[in-house]
Parts: C-alpha cells; sequence; structure tokens
C-alpha cells in the first residue's frame, strides 16, 4: 500500500487523538502465520498459546458444520433456538439470556450501555486485557486496583476505588485470566454491595469445578455473567459467547447490539455442542487432567514455578533465565507456543495451556532440554 505524505491528508483525516496515540493489542496470530514466521509447518506446531481446545468441536458440531445449508441467509437475530437450549445449559430462563459473537463482542456492549465519557470502570490487573482495552474505547477511565501477589483480590482497594471514582463497572474474571486462581463467592456477594454493576466472566468456569454464579443473576439486578463455547467447547474459531443479564438491563442491550451478531455456523455449531455435552465433559476432564500434570511436572523444573490454577491453562514464573527467552526458544527450536507477557507485574512470566497428553511430553521434553543447554552455556561461561 501507498503511504499518503500527511501533508496531502492535513485536516481531511481526523481520527479520535486517544487512538491516534493508543497502542493496538496484540493477539496471538493463527497456525498458519506462525508456520510462515517460524518456517515449519502447521502440522508441526503445537499451539499452547491462547487457551484453546486441542480436541476441537464435537463430532456433533462438526457435523452440523459440514450440514450448513442456510449460510445465504441472515441468522435469526434474537438467537431464540440457541437460547432456548442455553436456558436449560445454565438453569435461567432464556429472557436472561444474550448470544453474542464471542463473549468479547458482550464487553463492548456492556461498556456502550453503561459508559458516558469520564465514566470510570474498575479493572483488577493482571487479568483478561479486552476490559482495559475496550473501556476507553467507550469513552471509559479505567480504574486499576492491582491484584496481590497471590492474584487474590483487592477488595479493599476496590470498594474504596469504588467511592473515590464512582464508577459504573466492575469487571472480574473468575478463573482469572492468566493466573487461573477463583473469586471466592462470599467476595463477589460483598462486591455487589457496591453501588454499581459487578461484570463477572466465567469464560473457564466449565474447568475450575466451582459452582456458575449465572442462576443468581435474575435476583440480582447488579450482576451480569459472561460465559463462551470457545474453550470448553473447542469453537474459539466460530466466536460464539453469550450472557446472563437481569431483566432491567438486558431490554436496554437488545436496542443496541447488532441485529445479526450470532453468524449462523457459530449458531449451529454452539447448539450441536450443547446436544452433545457427556462428549464435551470428558473433554473437559482430559483437560484438566492435563493441567493438573503440568503442575506437577513442571514444578520438578528448576527454572519454572507455576500458580496453582482452576483453568485450562498455567501460568508460571521464570527464574535464571528471560522468560521472553524461553518462550523464543521453545518456537523457533521446538515448534511449541506458548504465552509470555510483557506487563510488569508478569514480564518473568508465562503461560501455558493444557493440552493432549502427546504435546504435553513434547513440551516437557523440550523445556528439560532447553534447561540442560542453559546449564550447560552458563558452565561453559564460567
Amino acid at each position: 500500500m501507498t503511504e499518503v505524505p500527511s501533508s496531502r491528508i492535513a485536516g481531511k483525516v481526523r481520527v479520535r487523538a486517544d487512538i491516534a496515540t493508543m497502542q493496538p493489542y496484540s493477539p496471538t496470530a493463527s497456525l498458519e502465520v506462525f508456520a510462515a514466521q517460524l518456517g515449519i509447518p502447521a502440522e508441526r506446531l503445537i499451539k499452547l498459546d491462547a487457551n484453546e481446545n486441542p480436541y476441537g468441536p464435537s463430532p456433533g458440531a462438526r457435523a452440523a458444520l459440514v450440514a450448513l445449508s442456510a449460510a445465504h441467509i441472515y441468522p435469526d437475530p434474537e438467537a431464540r433456538a440457541l437460547r432456548a437450549l442455553l436456558s436449560d445449559y445454565v438453569g435461567v430462563g432464556a429472557e436472561h439470556i444474550l448470544a453474542g459473537a464471542g463473549a468479547d463482542e458482550l464487553i463492548a456492549l456492556i461498556l456502550q450501555l453503561f459508559i458516558e465519557p469520564g465514566d470510570a470502570v474498575i479493572n483488577a490487573p493482571p487479568t483478561f486485557s479486552m476490559y482495559a482495552f475496550d473501556a476507553p474505547l467507550a469513552f471509559g477511565r479505567v480504574v486499576d486496583v492491582p491484584r496481590r501477589a497471590d492474584f487474590s483480590l483487592d477488595v479493599e482497594g476496590i470498594e474504596a476505588a469504588a467511592r473515590e471514582s464512582g464508577a459504573k463497572l466492575l469487571f472480574l474474571c473468575s478463573p482469572n485470566n492468566p493466573d487461573g486462581s477463583l473469586i471466592p463467592p462470599q467476595t463477589v456477594e460483598r462486591l455487589l454491595e457496591l453501588p454499581l454493576v459487578v461484570v463477572l466472566d466465567e469464560a473457564y468456569i466449565e474447568f475450575s469445578g466451582a459452582e456458575s454464579l449465572a442462576p443468581r443473576v435474575p435476583q440480582t439486578p447488579n450482576l451480569i455473567v459472561l460465559r463462551t463455547f470457545s474453550k470448553w467447547a473447542g469453537l474459539a474459531g466460530l466466536r460464539a459467547g453469550y450472557g446472563v443479564f437481569p431483566r432491567e438491563i438486558i431490554a436496554h442491550l437488545w436496542k443496541i447490539k447488532q441485529p445479526y451478531n450470532v453468524n449462523v455456523a457459530a449458531d449451529a455449531a454452539a447448539r450441536a455442542s450443547l446436544a452433545e455435552q457427556p462428549h464435551l465433559r470428558a473433554n473437559v476432564e482430559r483437560l484438566i487432567a492435563g493441567r493438573e500434570r503440568l503442575e506437577r511436572e513442571l514444578a520438578a523444573i528448576p527454572t519454572l514455578h507455576p500458580y496453582p490454577s482452576r483453568g485450562n491453562f498455567v501460568l508460571c514464573r521464570v527464574t535464571g533465565m528471560d522468560a521472553a527467552t524461553l518462550r523464543r526458544r521453545l518456537a523457533e527450536e521446538h515448534g511449541i507456543l506458548i504465552r509470555h507477557y510483557n506487563t510488569p507485574r508478569l514480564r518473568d512470566c508465562v503461560r501455558i495451556s493444557a493440552g493432549t497428553p502427546a504435546q504435553t511430553d513434547a513440551l516437557l521434553a523440550a523445556l528439560r532440554e532447553i534447561g540442560r543447554s542453559s546449564e550447560v552455556s552458563e558452565t561453559s561461561e564460567l
């Protein structure tokens, strides 16, 4: 693309000043992109960087995609059939459920509904980065209340921030991404006493062994619960999520959502997934076992210090070597992709998704080989 000199567009193209200066979000790439970057065939790569489900969709979901015959017709704007199935799955009336193009769309919609220029949104980092990414786009002001060293919430800090800022929204993730910690129900109950709306992101709840708070929503006017098919159902590439909302809130969301936001492929695959829950639960159990194995075996590697997790991933603090270097070597030398963070609290951390047993075997072997080579290198320098 030819770049147009700024002198020719001055005064004509005027993007928002805050967007002109903001840093872009850096999502993970696809297998094909990584294959081209690394010069490794896609089929040889092991992707453990985005908490995707390596077992993929259920057989019924795959069949529904193959049999899709109405791609030329707009989807039901209310996703009625999907919401009826979700009502049984979640245990709330369909009138409380809104489907979205992933939970990400619903995060943006919630901010659009509540936030006026300058309104505060409380965030509890380290956590899922889309809350802080989306809030300024809705002209919101992010008030960070950092988590403690063990990733538990600073409840008193959140309460003080709510009083001082007059925040309208508090975003919480449980299990939290990136560390996998659960927020105790009594903590959520305490925070619901604040004069704001609590948005509880339960993207990983199926892996946690904990009860969802979604059934509480109809009786709790300031609680929103977000869920997704990306993780437990293996539909990350189709973008299928949903939220459970109080009636007073969902009535307004229906006004502002895009009419055909859930595409026909995502809708069909999500409905088929809900019809094959035993199959998908078995995959969830495999991933929980894989996570528990990662926690045990990573702890036996001297340079890695895993945190307890209730998601389908494990966060590790790296010592004795640079975390970014570890990520690069795994990718370039072994074709294994993991997540590294470039933020102050997490700069020495990597996050590793639970994979299949074979993928975990390859990961552990690669980590041990890198560890041995690092020891040899250090010895030769002495």
